[in-house]
C-alpha cells in the first residue's frame, strides 16, 4: 500500500530537481547571453569614441598646417615668439559648439598640443646620405654627445649603421640568408646602434630628429647644446648668452648670427644654419571621458604649402 505513495514522492521531487537543473541552465544561459551583448556594446562604444578622436586629431592637424600656412605668407623667419609656437593647453571641446548642443561624448572632450621645430633639433639624416657618411656631421654629432654627456664614440657607430642600411644588399645576400640592416627613421630605432640604453634615448629625445632629407639647423629655435654642436667655434656657454641675446632680437639671416657671435668669427654655411624651418612636429592629445589618444605628426612647408609627412600614435 505504501509503495504507490512513495512513488510519487520520488516523482515529484525528480520533477523538483529537473526544475532547478532546467531554471539553473536557463539563468545560465540568459546571463551569457546578457554578458556577450554588454562585450558587443562595450566594443562598438570603444570603436564609436576611437573613431571621434581620431577625427578631432585630424582636425588639430589641420589647424596646424592653417597655422603654419599662414605664418609663411607673413614672415621669412621662425621664431620661437610667433603663434605656432605658442602651446594649446587643454580645451573642453564643447566650448566651440552653439547653444550647448554638445552630445555626451564631446561635452567631455579636451584637447592639447603644441608645436616643435623639427630644425631645431639636430638631424641625424645628415650623417649618411646614400650610404657614403659624412664625417663633418659625425663630427657635428660627437659634440652633441658631448655636451649632453653622452658617449661621442656613439656618433661614428650611428653613421655606420645608417649608412649600412642604405647601401643595396650585395648579389645573393638575401639568398645566403644574410639579413639587410634595418634603416633608422625614428629615435627608439637608435636603440638598434650597440652602445645606446633606453636612458640615453631619453636624454636625446628633445635634441635630435630623423627627417626626410638633410637639413640645417635653425638658429631662431635650436637649444643652445645643438648650436654649440653646430657651430664648432662655439662652447654651450657661449650658446646660452647667444640664447639670452636671441629673446630680445631673433637673427634675420647668417650674416646676423656672425655679427652675434660672442667673440668669435665663424665661417657659416646655409646648408648648416638657417633662420626658418621647413620641417615641424605636431603633438595633439585628445581625451575623451574615460580614454585618451596622443599622436604625433611631421609636417613639411615648403613656401605656403604644407603636406603631412607621418603621423604615429604614441
Amino acid at each position: 500500500m505504501r509503495e504507490p505513495g512513495l512513488r510519487s514522492v520520488r516523482q515529484r521531487g525528480v520533477a523538483v530537481v529537473t526544475a532547478l537543473l532546467l531554471t539553473t541552465l536557463a539563468m545560465t544561459v540568459v546571463a551569457n547571453l546578457f554578458w556577450q551583448q554588454q562585450v558587443q556594446v562595450r566594443f562598438i562604444e570603444n570603436q564609436r569614441l576611437q573613431l571621434q578622436k581620431q577625427w578631432m586629431l585630424r582636425g588639430a592637424l589641420d589647424w596646424a598646417e592653417l597655422i603654419l600656412h599662414e605664418d609663411a605668407r607673413y614672415s621669412k623667419a621662425d621664431t620661437l615668439d610667433e603663434p605656432w609656437a605658442v602651446p594649446l593647453t587643454a580645451t573642453r571641446l564643447d566650448q566651440f559648439v552653439e547653444n550647448g548642443k554638445a552630445d555626451t561624448d564631446a561635452s567631455g572632450a579636451t584637447l592639447s598640443g603644441n608645436i616643435v621645430d623639427a630644425q631645431s633639433r639636430y638631424n641625424l639624416s645628415n650623417l649618411s646620405v646614400g650610404g657614403s657618411i659624412n664625417r663633418k656631421e659625425v663630427a657635428v654629432f660627437e659634440r652633441l654627445l658631448g655636451n649632453l654627456q653622452v658617449s661621442p664614440a656613439l656618433a661614428m657607430a650611428t653613421a655606420e649603421a645608417m649608412a649600412a642600411s642604405q647601401r643595396k644588399p650585395a648579389v645573393g645576400a638575401a639568398a645566403g640568408g644574410v639579413p639587410h640592416p634595418m634603416p633608422l627613421g625614428q629615435i627608439d630605432d637608435l636603440l638598434v646602434v650597440p652602445g645606446f640604453t633606453p636612458d640615453m634615448i631619453i636624454k636625446l629625445r628633445e635634441f635630435v630628429v630623423f627627417l626626410p632629407r638633410v637639413t640645417p639647423v635653425n638658429a631662431n629655435t635650436a637649444s643652445a647644446e645643438v648650436l654649440a654642436a653646430r657651430i664648432d667655434t662655439l662652447s654651450v656657454a657661449d650658446a646660452y648668452v647667444l640664447l639670452t641675446a636671441r629673446k630680445t632680437a631673433s637673427f634675420r639671416d647668417l650674416a646676423d648670427i656672425s655679427q652675434r657671435l660672442p667673440g668669435r668669427a665663424a665661417k657659416l654655411s646655409s646648408g648648416e644654419l638657417a633662420v626658418a624651418s621647413e620641417y615641424f612636429l605636431v603633438h595633439s592629445k585628445v581625451r575623451m571621458n574615460r580614454s585618451a589618444l596622443e599622436v604625433q605628426a611631421l609636417i613639411e612647408r615648403n613656401g605656403a604649402s604644407t603636406k603631412l609627412v607621418w603621423i604615429r600614435e604614441q
